[in-house]
């Protein structure tokens, strides 16, 4: 095995995925959510320069290009199961999840199966925009749970009609809860439009993939 700073990335990557979920473990909210913020974004900054570098500098290994995906598939799996774990359960959010888990099951479980010929079955640029899609909406949804907890966190202590007419306007706002109502309903609404979006290019890419397989899963 060739230990090289490309492969390296891919490896933190790695070891960064239970890192998200072992900061709601440790730390409490909305601390956990700040640091579970940074730690994948930071992850999810390397999932680009690892591969750049390792074409740059031509340091391409196995090594590299069997801990890339997975490094990927455990990012997104580890903190989509924390974010749904911390949430209203909403179907909204419980659905997309779902099919972007099942689908990177279903295509480890395929890619398995198919040993060494899963290497000639080439990663499509669409795939690399679903991964993309997936880790820009789970950024967007860790941030909402920041400024959710900050909302909460001011409006401590407050009735329902105090707070109302703050939001309103019809009280100063002293503690700044528009602002961070706003936040959390944006980067609610965003995040959640974004993960439709990578759940529908999951089940695209899927089903490509499993296309492109049929031909070695005949008897």
């Amino acid at each position: 095995m060739t230990w090289n700073i490309p492969n390296i990335l891919t490896l933190l990557r790695l070891l960064a995925a239970p890192g998200v979920a072992v900061m709601f473990l440790y730390f409490n909210r909305p601390w956990a959510d700040w640091f579970a913020l940074m730690l994948f974004i930071s992850a999810a900054i390397t999932d680009y320069f690892d591969g750049y570098l390792a074409r740059l500098w031509k340091q391409t290994t196995k090594l590299g290009t069997m801990l890339d995906p997975i490094a990927d598939k455990a990012m997104v799996v580890i903190a989509l199961m924390v974010i749904v774990g911390y949430s209203s359960m909403s179907p909204w959010l419980v659905l997309p999840a779902t099919v972007i888990l099942f689908r990177e099951v279903f295509v480890s479980g395929l890619r398995e199966y198919l040993g060494d010929t899963a290497g000639t079955l080439k990663v499509t640029q669409l795939a690399k925009w679903k991964t993309t899609a997936q880790m820009v909406a789970i950024a967007v949804l860790f941030a909402q749970g920041v400024f959710e907890h900050y909302l909460g966190m001011s409006a401590m202590g407050m009735d329902q009609a105090m707070f109302d007419a703050i939001l309103s306007g019809e009280d100063d706002d002293l503690h700044g809860l528009r602002w961070k109502m706003m936040g959390m309903v944006w980067t609610g609404h965003a995040g959640l439009w974004l993960l439709w979006i990578a759940a529908a290019l999951t089940l695209i890419t899927g089903v490509d993939y499993f296309k492109k397989s049929t031909p070695y899963l005949k008897d």
